[in-house]
């Protein structure tokens, strides 16, 4: 089955809403990992309107798991990783009028400017991966660049309304998962999952790993961190391809 990255960016929103201390999302991090996590995915942007520099301070220094920083390609934040050293870093587009990461990185549009950031990321000895939509260009370039791997953006299928939408959705990352493997590329999936439509993406063959976060977050909730973590990682394992 899929490994499980939880992404904990929407603790540190309800924190930020007060500017209090709390929820932590550090705390949340280690809930997760206690929940059965095999990563933390947390998201540094530009703005700080949820993580901050201090809590990425310290999921680097208790995060047991692998940590994934998702990140925009400019310099500052490429500065902060680099520094940090996080186990993976995620290339991603940030635009400051989003409510959340919409649709992947253009990482053809900008290759040059992505191509510096991989070589400085790799030459720091962190795993790279860019977050892009499943488009064999995109998958393609993301091999030229020096990916160690790429994200499939599964927000259209996430967001589809009818079946024959959803299958068109799949079909698409079926054919990025084909297309990434080919070029030598781990393969992750991520945005839009939730406990009610994680099934069928899941049980796609060649997915390494998912990073979920708004919807264990809101379960979390109700169930606590531990708990949700445990549920998602059952969906996991029961619709997984079979070996």
């Amino acid at each position: 089955m899929a490994l499980l990255g939880v992404n904990i960016d929407h603790v540190a929103t309800v924190r930020q809403a007060r500017r209090t201390d709390e929820p932590d999302p550090v705390w949340a991090a280690v809930e997760a990992e206690l929940g059965g996590a095999d990563g933390i995915t947390f998201h540094l942007r530009e703005d700080r309107r949820h993580i901050q520099d201090r809590d990425a301070r310290l999921l680097k220094e208790t995060v047991a798991v692998k940590l994934n920083m998702e990140m925009a390609i400019a310099e500052e934040v490429v500065g902060i990783a680099v520094q940090l050293h996080p186990h993976q870093c995620t290339l991603v587009p940030e635009r400051r009028e989003e409510v959340t990461t919409e649709g992947g990185l253009d990482i053809v549009r900008h290759r040059e400017r992505v191509s510096a950031v991989v070589r400085r990321l790799r030459d720091s000895g962190i795993i790279v991966s860019a977050f892009i939509e499943p488009i064999v260009e995109q998958v393609e370039t993301a091999a030229t660049l020096g990916f160690h791997a790429v994200e499939l953006w599964t927000g259209r299928y996430a967001h589809s309304k009818t079946a024959p939408e959803r299958s068109i959705a799949l079909d698409e990352l079926r054919r990025g998962i084909e297309v990434g493997q080919g070029n030598g590329l781990e393969v992750h999936g991520g945005h839009g999952l939730t406990y009610r439509n994680v099934a069928a993406v899941a049980a796609l063959a060649g997915f390494g790993e998912f990073n979920i976060g708004h919807s264990i977050v809101s379960r979390a909730v109700f169930v606590g961190m531990r708990e949700a973590v445990r549920e998602m990682k059952s969906l996991l394992a029961l619709h997984a391809p079979a070996a």
